[in-house]
């Protein structure tokens, strides 16, 4: 028997941590620990070594932002994921690029929230890909210096760049076996070894390296829009 997905829960609203908590314990995960603030968030990781952190960005003493970066940086196989109002938050895009595997909106829906603490604890996505497009055209650019990460892209092989610059634009391994005319088992391969290549957590960075790097652009469209 599988052991359950462990979660820690970090908002400082009661409410909204008896609620997810509520609803991931109804579908058999194991939420380990709550933290009202950035600073219980750390030790309780520490403390739990949890699957996925359920992280609050506005929060007293330390915020979600320092919070993830600092347990992101411990490393380890947590994930985090960032819970805001806001779908275009500021703060979004600097947690996905210290490491954070994605985020939700605070009203998701039950089955929403359920599926995408599974899916990130799978290595998946968890931005629908307007939104992706939408936080880079915001964000990625800003004269930033992507040359070490250009030097890295040469590492992949024309597949695998032909994989990461759809991936990029929302496809799931399913629509990319599709588009590509491969079993999913050879699409998941071919993601392990771009994300090994580039030294990435997650489909999520891969994303934010697409884009950061000019592979794909805010413009182009994807099937999925």
């Amino acid at each position: 028997m599988t052991e359950p997905l462990r979660v820690v829960v970090a908002d400082d609203q009661a409410l909204v941590r008896t609620g997810f908590r509520m609803i991931l314990t109804a579908d058999g995960m194991d939420v380990v620990a709550e933290a009202a603030n950035g600073t219980e968030a750390i030790a309780a990781v520490r403390r739990t070594r949890p699957d996925v952190v359920l992280m609050d960005i506005r929060m007293p003493e330390l915020d979600g932002l320092e919070a993830a970066r600092r347990i992101l940086a411990g490393g380890g196989d947590t994930r985090v994921v960032i819970l805001t109002t806001f779908d275009l938050d500021h703060y979004v895009y600097a947690a996905l690029s210290a490491g954070a595997s994605g985020f939700l909106l605070k009203d998701v829906s039950p089955e929403h929230l359920v599926a995408a603490v599974r899916m990130v604890r799978d290595g998946d996505a968890l931005l629908a890909p307007s939104i992706t497009r939408r936080l880079v055209e915001r964000f990625v650019g800003r004269d930033g210096d992507t040359t070490a990460i250009h030097r890295d892209l040469a590492a992949l092989t024309p597949r695998e760049l032909e994989v990461l610059r759809l991936l990029a634009q929302g496809l799931s391994n399913a629509e990319l076996a599709a588009r590509l005319h491969l079993s999913e088992a050879t699409v998941k391969t071919h993601v392990a070894r771009i994300l090994a290549k580039l030294q990435l957590r997650d489909r999520v960075q891969a994303v934010i390296v697409a884009y950061e790097t000019g592979l794909v652009s805010p413009s182009d469209r994807s099937t999925q829009e």
